[in-house]
């Protein structure tokens, strides 16, 4: 059982709904990331999703974009990216999942990328481009090392694929709110719940839903439904506009500040 494991077990036991947020690595810079990481932690997230930038991000909208655009001119590369995760490592035990794409694992060798995730200190990864037909040569790689493989379902699988993919999955199985790319939405889809309850239907593991969920009520309006929920862009808009105004002691700050909220959305009977 590895972290990502007991977080959700933990929460089972608490009834809780577990609060991940998402940052890119090395945006505005390798020390930012190690500093923000740990502040979510400290501010009461549960897992943490740490992107791996790469030059053709196709699930990400222009927030998350711009921002592996920047990481990647300042030197962002695999190399850095697990300098990074062994240094937040040092720092905290909080369960971190790698968000990346299958081109530089598959560069790297998927066995050797595998070895040197874990060994850096990742629970898990998601890998939007890699399909299920075509994962498993990277699913028994991930398994010999003790990693999750997080699989995404989109509101529009049939639901014979979906009980494919949460058999596959593990860690949680990633259920994408809304069809399209990465994004903060002001209005979710109001057949989001249905769609979560069908999904969970098929699993017995945990599901969380992620793209578009911004603000603290609409956590608020999902934590009855889903065992997890992802924040990504807000944050990363967040954390980018505050440092580039402020500076790092202040975006740091607010980051941790909206996570705490985040979180407290998440604890039912909290209303505020």
């Amino acid at each position: 059982m590895n972290r990502i494991d007991k977080a959700f077990k933990n929460l089972r036991k608490e009834g809780g709904c577990a609060l991940i947020p998402f940052v890119t690595a090395g945006d505005p810079n390798p020390d930012a990331t190690v500093e923000v990481v740990v502040e979510m932690a400290k501010q009461g997230a549960d897992i943490i999703e740490l992107g791996m930038p790469f030059s053709d991000p196709l699930a990400d909208g222009p927030t998350i974009q711009a921002a592996s655009f920047r990481a990647l001119e300042g030197g962002m590369n695999p190399d850095v990216y697990f300098d990074v995760v062994r240094r937040i490592r040092e720092q905290t035990d909080i369960p971190l999942v790698l968000m990346g794409y299958y081109n530089p694992v598959l560069k790297m060798g998927l066995g050797t990328f595998a070895e040197r995730a874990v060994e850096a200190g990742i629970d898990g990864t998601i890998i939007p481009d890699l399909p299920l037909e075509e994962a498993d040569e990277w699913r028994k790689e991930a398994r010999r090392v003790g990693l999750a493989n997080i699989l995404l379902v989109a509101p529009n699988t049939p639901t014979s694929r979906v009980k494919r993919i949460v058999k596959a999955s593990s860690g949680f199985t990633y259920y994408v709110s809304v069809l399209g790319i990465t994004g903060a939405r002001t209005e979710l889809p109001p057949e989001l719940a249905q769609g979560l309850k069908r999904v969970k239907e098929c699993s017995t593991k945990p599901v969380a839903v992620g793209f578009g969920i911004s603000r603290p009520e609409q956590v608020r309006g999902l934590r009855d439904v889903a065992d997890g929920i992802i924040v990504g862009s807000a944050i990363v808009k967040m954390l980018h506009d505050t440092f580039a105004q402020k500076g790092l002691k202040d975006a740091v700050e607010s980051v941790g500040n909206f996570v705490g909220e985040l979180k407290k959305a998440t604890l039912k009977g909290e209303e505020v």
